[in-house]
């Protein structure tokens, strides 16, 4: 719990600093950012319930802040580092969702397609599982996003190699997620509805026997100040197979929302 609270006050202040509007005056961390091309980004996300693949994993309104770097473009890729928080804003249910997870990210872009690799550790402050002081797991995936069709499809494929005796998945997820987005404006201001959609498949992850999920999201981009946009937005999930079978999972289709902030150098 310590390594989470410090962690989240970490990220926390770091969206503070990243969400003040620009000066004139640019610093020296401006004019480094611009020279080498490293962005630096922020994000926090206020949703009504924590929805993960098709699982309820809290029924409580969260908070989901995060912190990202990413490298320039170049003729090698690029790489993405970040951290990510989910923490409860209510104490409603019995669900112990705390989370920290330390992500990487490569990807190589062609002229249509970008190919992707990565890794992620999840740390569970909360969890005990089988009496340890805490939960963790590990997972690798790989994927391709293909930028030149209709609704940019992308499928992925996660492996979580974390044994369930630490909290960890042992098993994998396939998704294909889909998104579109359409500009419009208001009053002079350049909005966007953004609509998305997946349908992913679990083999064992977290679950015995194999299942899957289905949902649907839209929200609208509101841009704030020069780099700083907000998007409230609405989403439905189905899941089906195990993960919906009352004697494994027991999930449920589900309607929530939530409100996205987003910030980049």
């Amino acid at each position: 719990m310590k390594r989470f609270g410090i962690g989240m006050l970490l990220c926390l202040i770091s969206s503070m600093f990243l969400f003040q509007p620009a000066r004139a005056d640019e610093g020296l961390l401006d004019g480094l950012l611009s020279t080498t091309g490293i962005e630096v980004s922020g994000d926090v996300a206020f949703n009504s319930l924590y929805m993960w693949r098709g699982i309820m994993l809290d029924g409580d309104a969260v908070v989901q802040p995060g912190f990202y770097v990413t490298s320039p473009e170049s003729k090698l890729g690029r790489i993405k580092v970040g951290i990510w928080f989910n923490h409860d804003l209510q104490n409603k249910d019995t669900c112990k969702s705390s989370e920290v997870d330390y992500l990487f990210d490569y990807t190589y872009s062609f002229s249509s397609v970008d190919l992707s690799t990565g890794f992620t550790y999840y740390d569970f402050p909360d969890a005990e599982p089988d009496g340890s002081p805490r939960g963790f797991s590990r997972e690798v995936y790989g994927g391709i996003t293909f930028t030149k069709l209709p609704l940019s499809p992308a499928i992925y494929y996660y492996y979580d190699f974390g044994r369930k005796v630490d909290g960890g998945g042992e098993g994998s997820y396939t998704v294909l997620n889909l998104s579109h987005s359409i500009p419009f404006t208001v009053s002079k201001y350049a909005l966007s509805l953004d609509l998305s959609g997946h349908v992913g498949f679990n083999n064992k992850q977290y679950y015995s026997g194999k299942g899957g999920d289905a949902a649907l999201g839209a929200g609208v981009t509101i841009p704030l100040l020069k780099n700083l946009s907000c998007k409230p937005n609405i989403n439905y999930t189905i899941p089906w197979g195990n993960i919906s079978d009352k004697s494994n999972g027991n999930q449920k289709n589900r309607l929530y929302g939530g409100v996205y902030l987003s910030y980049a150098f």
